[in-house]
């Protein structure tokens, strides 16, 4: 849209801002644009919760084009979880909603005094007095505001009690429950006064060959469709048989894009439930059990299974531009014990985070807990981790049953864990101690605990397991925002079919042995072009899935068709890396170095190593992964973004701000 919005907080003013041609062609739009701006706006030891750290909202270049599977949104700022650079990325429909203002990005400053919220109608600016949403949950501000705008397809995201409460674990929602949780975003959001914001606008959205998007949408869909039939039939009972046998076998298969299409297309991520518990994927009791004997297949993961979760599910979801449709909306009136009436469907990670993760095997506790978490606008990969530590700390002694309020948190006690994430959204007695995560909760029990903190960089680890796939590991302590599983794996690299796409790049192992899987050798290449690879898609608004179909989005002929550049696929990796860069060297000029303060737990890594499992005597040689990934992406080896590679990418701002002298 060629402009982003700024608002000012503390003054009130409100401006337009032009962005020139060459940052689009540098960076794009979404997480590039963001990154670009905020590295030059927020100054160098910024308050994550104070006046100098600004939050941007931000759509990506193919959101509204017509290009299928383009509809994420992004928000980002300075993380109050970690001290570096925050971002999350959220589905729904939110993302077209700020280029139909006409703006390609929305960027908010300071601190109001009292609550307000954002208005953008038409392209129509206005701070509103919104005392009388606060202490509302994020559905209940939603109905308000739209019945206090009434204007065709409006699209809010707003915080929750959580993010009011500056839970530094608290997200943002749109479309009642699809939330952009990680990094704590929420709680600057909070800390700014700003309960929500409203958008809706009639701006047309340029597209420079529209016919030729449409024709790479008939070719994409054609694909897409084929197998249909398998679609609607998907055998999710035969992955847990075929899940017993992965257990055990010494070798494992690569993954073709044909499953991300069958198995999301019918169940969306919960087809994974059962799976990941069995093979070792899912981490189970805070990381340090495994599946088969701390939550086995019969008494408890089976409980959790797709085909339970689906048969509740009223429709099928479908984000914005999206022909997959991995989401859904649930009918659980009257089917649970709790007062539910109608919710989006879990997803695999908070499924697993308080499932396997806390040996919780009560499914309608989940379904209260999703729900309960996306009306708080917390974070359910964050929270459920908070939770297993807890577990672990009232079971090893060092928190006593009166001093959790009376709360018996023996492992798989979903009771006591529903009374605990209450306490925690409205930081009530105890949920004090676990409203800012695992880190600080470790830092104030002190007594050892830190070992049962899992965390990178003060961010929650995600809910599969990096002795499992030791790319996760590479992932989880390397990239700009630490502890995420939205960036790449092994399974991703085998996914993103990059050797189709890129000229030079290996084809994934297609067969592969265990102790295979641990060498690090040869793995940069792969893992270096997917670190780059996901934020061109970051930068164009992309889905994760679209690009895990095995390469079949056709994400480059997208971009040229969309923009009129004709760009080589070469030539956007390059973009994808200026993106990757740039957010580096955002958490250098915070002062976090990746090798030292986003270092995995001992434990997540194999040592020491499990006893028994799947995952038996496995130790992820992470030394030597990070060493060998850093040196693929022009990093030195703690991380930082090497003055000649920034130069070379024609980043010369930045390679001042890193380099002084």
């Amino acid at each position: 849209m060629g402009k982003v919005l700024n608002v000012d907080l503390s003054s009130g003013k409100i401006w337009g801002e032009k962005i020139p041609e060459q940052v689009y062609q540098q960076v794009l739009s979404g997480a590039g644009l963001g990154a670009w701006l905020l590295f030059q706006r927020i100054p160098k030891g910024a308050d994550p919760l104070g006046e100098d750290n600004i939050l941007g909202f931000f759509s990506g270049l193919l959101t509204g084009t017509g290009a299928l599977m383009f509809g994420r949104w992004m928000v980002m700022g300075k993380s109050p979880l970690t001290g570096g650079w925050g971002e999350a990325n959220c589905g729904g429909n939110f993302s077209p909603a700020i280029k139909r203002c006409g703006y390609d990005g929305i960027l908010i400053y300071g601190r109001s005094e009292e609550p307000v919220y954002l208005k953008v109608i038409d392209g129509k600016a206005e701070l509103v007095d919104a005392r009388h949403l606060w202490g509302k949950d994020t559905i209940e501000t939603e109905q308000i505001l739209k019945k206090e705008i009434p204007v065709k397809n409006l699209r809010v995201a707003c915080i929750g009690p959580a993010g009011e409460n500056l839970s530094l674990i608290s997200g943002i929602v749109n479309d009642r429950g699809r939330i952009a949780a990680r990094s704590g975003l929420g709680a600057v959001m909070g800390a700014k006064k700003l309960k929500a914001i409203a958008l809706a606008g009639k701006e047309k959205i340029p597209v420079d060959n529209p016919e030729q998007v449409k024709k790479l949408n008939q070719e994409f869909l054609r694909w897409l469709r084929q197998g249909e039939r398998i679609t609607k039939n998907f055998p999710a009972r035969l992955l847990n048989f075929f899940a017993r046998w992965l257990r055990i076998l010494p070798v494992g298969f690569a993954t073709p894009g044909e499953f991300i299409k069958y198995a999301l297309g019918s169940y969306g991520t919960v087809v994974s439930n059962v799976f990941s518990a069995e093979i070792g994927d899912s981490p189970v009791k805070n990381w340090k059990g495994a599946g088969y004997k701390d939550f086995p297949m019969e008494s408890h993961s089976s409980k959790l299974s797709p085909e339970r979760i689906i048969a509740h599910q009223k429709r099928r979801y479908f984000c914005y531009s999206c022909p997959l449709g991995c989401g859904g909306i649930m009918d659980l009136e009257g089917k649970t014990r709790f007062d539910l009436k109608e919710m989006h469907k879990p997803e695999y990670e908070t499924c697993s985070a308080f499932g396997s993760l806390i040996l919780n095997n009560d499914l309608e506790a989940i379904y209260f807990l999703n729900d309960l978490l996306n009306r708080a606008g917390m974070d359910t990969i964050s929270c459920g981790a908070v939770v297993a530590f807890a577990m672990e700390c009232y079971e090893q002694g060092i928190l006593k049953k009166e001093e959790l309020d009376g709360l018996e948190l023996s492992w798989g006690n979903s009771e006591a864990v529903i009374e605990l994430v209450k306490k925690m959204i409205h930081r009530e007695g105890i949920g004090e101690l676990f409203a800012d995560g695992v880190k600080r909760a470790s830092e104030k029990l002190n007594q050892n605990s830190e070992r049962f903190a899992m965390h990178a960089g003060g961010q929650e680890l995600p809910m599969h397991d990096c002795r499992f796939d030791p790319g996760w590991a590479v992932a989880y302590s390397m990239e700009p925002t630490p502890a995420r599983h939205s960036n790449y794996s092994y399974l991703f690299i085998e996914l993103f079919g990059l050797h189709k796409i890129f000229k030079g790049i290996p084809k994934p192992e297609q067969v592969f042995t265990r102790k295979g899987r641990l060498d690090p050798k040869g793995k940069e290449v792969l893992l270096s072009t997917a670190s780059k690879y996901v934020q061109l898609c970051n930068g164009a608004g992309g889905c994760l899935f679209g690009l895990q179909l095995g390469g079949r989005l056709p994400i480059i002929q997208y971009l040229n068709a969309g923009t009129g550049w004709n760009k080589s696929p070469q030539e956007y990796l390059i973009i994808g890396e200026r993106i990757q860069q740039i957010r580096q060297a955002f958490n250098i000029k915070q002062g976090k170095i990746p090798k030292r303060d986003f270092k995995l737990p001992d434990r997540a890594v194999g040592k020491p190593g499990m006893e028994y499992g799947p995952l038996k005597g496995i130790e992820v040689p992470i030394e030597e992964l990070t060493k060998n990934f850093a040196r693929a992406m022009g990093w030195d080896e703690q991380g930082k973004p090497l003055r000649e590679r920034l130069l070379e990418l024609g980043l010369e701002e930045i390679a001042r701000e890193l380099y002084p002298d």
